[in-house]
């Protein structure tokens, strides 16, 4: 008996020496601990510290007045200040290639990568999207990089266990747990929606930006972005960017790109919830009903029209315009992708062509002279890759303001601005606009569309 007590306690504590050395195998191990694990992932996971310069103007005790605020804007000359951040990141490949958030790294001059073993080394950006609020950095010159490789994304349920590793308050590599506590969460860090988010309750803090959500067998789920608080503490309510979009961004630094070029859709569309569906005749909500369409969409050359309903891209059904456009994002290393479509109670299955916004009719970029009234204001007409990249509307028109210059700004003009009439001219091209504002006098009217408002502008 002595002989056989002997025995059962060298197995368990061969069991547990194991259980030390590797990733848990099973439920049990890992309710002993999650050490080995940590121990496995954690030095691919770095801390990033950026300095960027900003710059800022004189204050008066006006500028915060409801009435004088506007005569005091632009008030006094730019003083640059150098401020500093901090951030998360993930090591994804021997090469060097690290991903983290854009609002991290999208605007710093200088960006050191700090390994938890000490190893400092210098970055630079390969590729930012401030859309998707990622961006791809590259360390060179590095040796011996740990690593981490990627989850499908479709493979993931609710109810994981997860961890977050990041670097949050600055305070140094810190590891929280939790569970996937939801699916496609649509609502992007921009503000428009565009977001398509793995939800966790893992404890996320300011310094987490860029780091890494894990599962139990140590890949990345994806990239921690944000959080709902309204405290700026973490309240259980995470959001990490799936890593199936990481790996279109990795494909596409790689490849050379320095910037991502997502799919264009071409096309605006509502989510199809419970009273919609009744009136279409179906039993459950889901799907988007197409509200508007690009002469140029190749949603619109591959058969559909508006009013149609698209249910699925690749067979992933899609309940929002933001997760729709995940799914043609992560296919964008394709030339198409199918569409389920819904016309009149009949689903049938179409081919759409996978391509970047045309850059067609050109843009006859314009900019004002350095003796205009207007000096440095930069004018284009609008396409489909004007409309992309400064987010208009399908339906917009005519000439964008793409840069204000240091004046334009100071009378009213923003980037984006959609001008209609100067002067009492309609205005067709970007060459008559800066015609008409190069001579710009006392008085001159500009009527434009900011978004979804018109504005008038008198100066």
């Amino acid at each position: 008996m002595k002989h056989l007590f002997l025995i059962i306690l060298l197995g368990l504590f061969a069991q547990g020496a194991q259980a030390e050395t590797r990733v848990p195998q099973n439920q049990s191990e890992i309710t002993l601990s999650f050490a080995p694990l940590v121990r496995e992932t954690a030095p691919a996971v770095v801390n990033i510290y950026v300095r960027f310069v900003t710059q800022a103007r004189a204050r008066t005790p006006f500028m915060d007045d409801p009435f004088f605020e506007r005569l005091f804007e632009g008030f006094g000359q730019p003083q640059p200040r150098v401020q500093n951040s901090l951030g998360s990141g993930v090591i994804l490949g021997e090469d060097g290639i690290v991903v983290s958030n854009y609002h991290v790294v999208g605007q710093a001059t200088d960006i050191r990568v700090v390994l938890n073993d000490g190893r400092e080394y210098d970055a630079r950006v390969l590729l930012g999207d401030q859309e998707s609020d990622l961006a791809i950095l590259k360390i060179d010159d590095a040796k011996d990089l740990p690593f981490l490789s990627l989850r499908d994304s479709e493979t993931v349920e609710v109810g994981e266990l997860t961890l977050a590793i990041g670097n949050p308050f600055g305070v140094g590599q810190t590891v929280s747990s939790g569970i996937v506590s939801g699916l496609a969460r649509s609502g992007g860090s921009n503000g428009r929606g565009a977001g398509y988010f793995i939800q966790t309750d893992a404890p996320i803090n300011p310094g987490n930006s860029g780091g890494a959500l894990i599962d139990m067998r140590g890949q990345l789920l994806g990239i921690n972005t944000r959080i709902l608080s309204r405290s700026g503490g973490s309240n259980g309510i995470g959001f990490a960017i799936p890593a199936d979009l990481v790996a279109a961004f990795v494909k596409q630094a790689r490849d050379g790109n320095d910037r991502f070029i997502r799919p264009w859709a071409g096309a605006t569309g509502q989510a199809v919830d419970a009273d919609l569906a009744e009136s279409l005749g179906r039993d459950r909500p889901g799907g988007i009903m197409l509200a508007g369409l690009h002469p140029a969409s190749p949603l619109a050359k591959a058969g559909f029209e508006v009013g149609d309903v698209v249910l699925a891209v690749d067979g992933a059904t899609v309940g929002s315009p933001g997760e729709m456009l995940f799914r043609m994002s992560v296919a964008s290393d394709q030339d198409s992708a199918t569409m389920t479509r819904l016309r009149d109670g009949e689903e049938d299955v179409l081919t759409v062509a996978l391509i970047p916004p045309p850059d067609n009719p050109p843009r006859e970029e314009t900019t004002l002279s350095e003796d205009a009234s207007l000096p440095g204001l930069t004018l284009a007409r609008i396409n489909p890759a004007v409309l992309a990249e400064l987010n208009l509307p399908i339906a917009a028109d005519g000439v964008v303001v793409l840069d204000e210059g240091p004046i334009g700004r100071r009378v009213g003009l923003r980037r984006g601005d959609v001008l209609q009439r100067i002067d009492r001219q309609d205005i067709e091209t970007p060459a008559q606009a800066a015609t008409i504002l190069s001579e710009a006098r006392r008085g001159t009217t500009v009527r434009a569309v900011r978004g979804n408002s018109r504005i008038v502008l008198r100066f």
